[in-house]
């Protein structure tokens, strides 16, 4: 089995989802004897945003970076995204690296009835982190809700989430919010079973 472990975070130790992440991964190696994991850091060696020249493939190595992304995301069984809510979304880091893999023909194709996910079969594990409380339905919410639609529409229907939220109101939140997040992690690996 192959795990593809992101983050996303800019804010280095002091981030709450690099530690959830960390986390879950660590579990899912202690319940998954032989695990294949891959790390990637999109904060520390970001892709470049999509442009024109990514999109013509007009330089060899940037359109090699986006091939072998595309590719280790099909590769893996299980993706563990460290992301952060940044001004209601994702981190743009995020975002770049999903451009790569959201790629028509190889993860989504169109049809007669509309569009159709091609990356069936995979686990995706969202470590989410909010500076304020959202909760499930928030109408500000356009970070777990665009994760959610964007791996859905590429197929991924198994997206399990552990969350820390409000932890920039206090050191107390944060720390509540935390052990909370950590307690809930076995959860993830129990549906997985």
């Amino acid at each position: 089995m192959k795990l593809l472990h992101l983050d996303s975070a800019a804010t280095g130790s002091q981030s709450v989802t690099r530690e959830l992440s960390a986390s879950i991964v660590a579990r899912w190696r202690e319940a998954v004897p032989g695990l294949n994991v891959t790390y990637r850091d999109l904060d520390a060696q970001p892709l470049p945003h999509l442009n024109s020249v990514v999109l013509a493939k007009a330089d060899p190595a940037v359109a090699a970076e986006s091939e072998a992304t595309l590719q280790q995301f099909l590769d893996s069984d299980v993706i563990v995204v460290g992301a952060p809510m940044y001004n209601f979304s994702v981190p743009s880091t995020l975002k770049a690296w999903i451009d790569r893999v959201a790629v028509a023909g190889r993860t989504f194709r169109y049809t007669e009835k509309g569009p159709e996910g091609l990356a069936k079969g995979k686990t995706l594990v969202i470590a989410s982190g909010r500076g304020g409380l959202y909760g499930d339905n928030s109408p500000a919410d356009f970070q777990e809700a665009y994760l959610r639609q964007v791996f859905g529409f590429l197929g991924v229907d198994d997206v399990r989430l552990v969350r820390a939220e409000g932890v920039a109101y206090s050191p107390q939140h944060r720390s509540d919010a935390l052990a909370q997040a950590h307690a809930a992690i076995a959860e993830p690996l129990r549906e997985a079973a």
